[in-house]
Order: structure tokens, then C-alpha cells, then sequence
């Protein structure tokens, strides 16, 4: 076992010798590469769900490649209650205006 690692979409299974480690956002999205736990050291999903305003967000994570070589997660977010896509996913602007 490796570091533990913060997020609410990171499954491990270690019990009686199985070594299961996923990812329960990019495992649900079809179309991404596969998910690697190297992804989780540079994944902005945890510091979303942290710093959002938006209490009902929706996330979807796909694995790209970037220059030919180095692979990342990249998000689209979208607020539920509004049914709004949000362009920055830690800001949504309607949930911020009934806040006030």
C-alpha cells in the first residue's frame, strides 16, 4: 500500500490479498483512458469538492494526454441544481447569488 489518497471517487480493496485500487469517476466515463494512481497526485478532483460553492455539483473526470506523453485528468462540472455547465468548477454563479 502506497499513500492514502483524499478523495471521494478512490476505492482500495486490501482485504485478504486483493490489491483493487480505482477510480470510481473515470471508471464510470467510458470514453477516458484507463486510470492510473500516479493520475491521483496531480487530480484537481479533491480541491474541487473542497472549494466549490456549488453544493450540488456533478463531475465528470476523463484521462487525456497532453503533448504526446503526459496524461491528466481534466473535468467538466456542472452545477444540479441549476442546470448550469460550470466553466470554472469551483464557482457557481447562481448558487453564489442565493447565498447572498
Amino acid at each position: 500500500m502506497s499513500r492514502p489518497i483524499n478523495c471521494r471517487y478512490y476505492y482500495a480493496d486490501y482485504h485478504r490479498g486483493r490489491e483493487t485500487e480505482e477510480c470510481r469517476l473515470i471508471k464510470r466515463n467510458p470514453d477516458s483512458r484507463p486510470w492510473r494512481r500516479s493520475l491521483c497526485a496531480r487530480c484537481p478532483v479533491p480541491d474541487i469538492l473542497i472549494n466549490t460553492n456549488c453544493k450540488e455539483i456533478a463531475l465528470e473526470a476523463t484521462v487525456v494526454k497532453k503533448w504526446g506523453f503526459l496524461e491528466q485528468v481534466e473535468v467538466y462540472a456542472i452545477c444540479a441544481r441549476h442546470f448550469i455547465e460550470l466553466e470554472n468548477p469551483k464557482f457557481c454563479p447562481l448558487c453564489a447569488q442565493e447565498e447572498d
